[in-house]
């Protein structure tokens, strides 16, 4: 008996899947046509197909993405049920995350001004390690009363490339800050990084290095930063993280392609969209501080093998910055430190009388 196909267009219509959906999803391997004209690349769907495509339509409308529907559906019927289940779990969980960080914002932008006259000050520590299995170490870490920072060298330069920048930053430690225009005057520090970058890797195409640092006005940090090295926050016992990597598997996971739980073993987890560049410009942005908040800047040596949560802990545990650093690298060499892993960790607290 002949098998009954259907035109992608009817297909479509019957699954309530569109047309381009469909075509990526051959694409991905998710759900292939039945048959594909050869002269024409016209696709035809069997009508037995319509029971596993009407399923990824349904998880698409809960959200889940592409790689994790791609498991839940080679599944039997009952193990497909417990994984959408532990998925959904997984999404109220993050969703009280999420929903607590909203309630952080909105406080943050409708609070009133602050009335007294607290003076607010950095205790701060920083430590780069080499990890257990590099040669050398092409981490940078820097923290002083106004400038934390962390680079991430990469390449036959990659050493003096995130030397190179941080060392460029440097001046901003004990520059006198304009009130109003500190963005700007971090932008233009970050191009003089840049210039240095360039000269210290000689040309060389295949090296250079990521940048991330908070510059302390007083009673704000101005936050500069590109690639993959990351900073958090902790307030109130709650972390955050404040900076987005620019890296091939984030750009996947945002698009729904891969799971955060697949990212960690993808190989091309460390594989860079941006680094320091005169063509790419960094992520820059202002924040309020409070006393009391901790943050932790640190490259990716720490948070590809150090789950997040326990990070938290260990920031939440450890009273000082410089005991915070310390477990923060011990704990990732403990993981197998595969590379090398730099932290910063600074405290605002309220300035001694």
């Amino acid at each position: 008996m002949r098998e009954e196909m259907l035109t992608i267009g009817a297909f479509s219509k019957a699954c309530r899947l569109s047309p381009k959906a469909l075509r990526l999803y051959d694409e991905l391997e998710l759900l292939k046509p039945r048959r594909v004209d050869p002269d024409t690349g016209y696709r035809y769907y069997a009508v037995d197909q319509l029971e596993r495509a009407r399923l990824v339509a349904w998880l698409r409308r809960l959200g889940m993405p592409l790689a994790r529907i791609r498991q839940v559906c080679a599944l039997p019927a009952a193990d497909a049920a417990h994984a959408i289940h532990a998925y959904w779990a997984q999404v109220e969980a993050e969703t009280a995350v999420r929903r607590d960080l909203a309630v952080f914002l909105v406080d943050q932008l409708v609070a009133a001004p602050r009335k007294d006259t607290t003076m607010l000050e950095l205790r701060y520590a920083a430590h780069s390690d080499r990890g257990r299995t590099r040669p050398a170490n092409q981490d940078t870490a820097y923290a002083g009363n106004r400038l934390l920072a962390v680079a991430d060298g990469y390449g036959p330069a990659g050493v003096p490339a995130s030397s190179a920048a941080v060392e460029a930053l440097r001046f901003l430690d004990t520059a006198e800050l304009p009130a109003g225009d500190v963005l700007n005057l971090l932008e233009e520090a970050v191009r003089g990084a840049t210039e240095a970058v360039r000269d210290a890797v000689d040309g060389a195409d295949d090296a250079g290095t990521t940048l991330t640092a908070l510059l302390w006005t007083g009673s704000r940090l101005a936050l500069v930063h590109i690639g993959d090295c990351r900073a958090y926050l902790l307030r109130d016992g709650a972390l955050f993280r404040v900076t987005e990597d620019h890296t091939v598997v984030q750009s996947l996971i945002d698009e729904g392609r891969l799971t955060p739980e697949e990212a960690t073993t993808h190989p091309q987890r460390s594989l860079l969209l941006k680094s320091l560049s005169p063509t790419t410009p960094p992520d820059l942005r202002l924040r309020d501080a409070e006393p009391g908040d901790r943050y932790l800047l640190c490259s990716d040596g720490l948070s590809t093998v150090v789950p997040d949560a326990r990070i938290r802990h260990l920031l939440t545990s450890t009273p000082s910055p410089d005991t915070a650093v310390h477990a923060l690298i011990d704990a990732a060499n403990e993981a197998g430190g595969p590379d090398n892993v730099s932290c910063v960790v600074a405290d605002v607290v309220e300035a001694a009388a």
